[in-house]
């Protein structure tokens, strides 16, 4: 199964997009790194550069039919990219169209809310978006991970990268599930 991991040019926090893609590679499944930009993305360690990654598809040129599930990761300035572009918001609100699961970590959510499709649902995120979840219509907890189960769709949430071990287990785990019964 191919997993969408959708990131701005810049900004996103290394940590959450290495070990979750290293997560997807281990349980089998094909990562694919989509941004709104060709070329290479800049992570960061929090507010440092780190490394770059190539980008294997821009979000104007692939279909979320052809996903499994999409991974959100954060940093600050990744998601807050990310929501002022058009297209990244269609992408991420297509797969909850579809019924495709997603996982979101730290401050990802920002996506979500932008995308509308936080409202009924219940999440965590970095702490300092719970008054924006919940003024989106979401329900914020300060948890590990949060697997919200709404409808056809499967959320899962983290709040920052020292729940990334968890993270990446549930959403490995709930990708795989909805695998199964698609």
């Amino acid at each position: 199964m191919q997993i969408a991991f959708l990131v701005a040019p810049e900004g996103v926090e290394q940590a959450e997009l290495t070990d979750p893609w290293q997560a997807v590679l281990d349980s089998g499944d094909i990562p694919h790194l989509i941004s709104t930009r060709s070329g290479r993305i800049r992570a960061f360690h929090h507010l440092d550069k780190a490394d770059t990654f190539p980008v294997d598809h821009t979000v104007d040129s692939v279909d979320v039919a052809d996903y499994g599930g999409l991974v959100l990761p954060g940093g600050v300035a990744n998601p807050d990219a990310l929501r002022m572009d058009e297209g990244a918001v269609a992408f991420v609100r297509r797969f909850f169209e579809r019924g495709r699961p997603v996982a979101a970590i730290c401050h990802a959510p920002w996506t979500l809310i932008e995308a509308g499709v936080v409202r009924g649902r219940t999440l965590t995120s970095w702490p300092s978006l719970r008054t924006d979840i919940r003024n989106a219509g979401g329900t914020w907890v300060d948890e590990q991970v949060q697997v919200c189960h709404a409808g056809d769709n499967t959320l899962i949430t983290s709040r920052k990268p020292a729940d990334l071990k968890a993270f990446c287990a549930s959403f490995v785990s709930e990708f795989a599930r909805a695998g199964r019964t698609a």
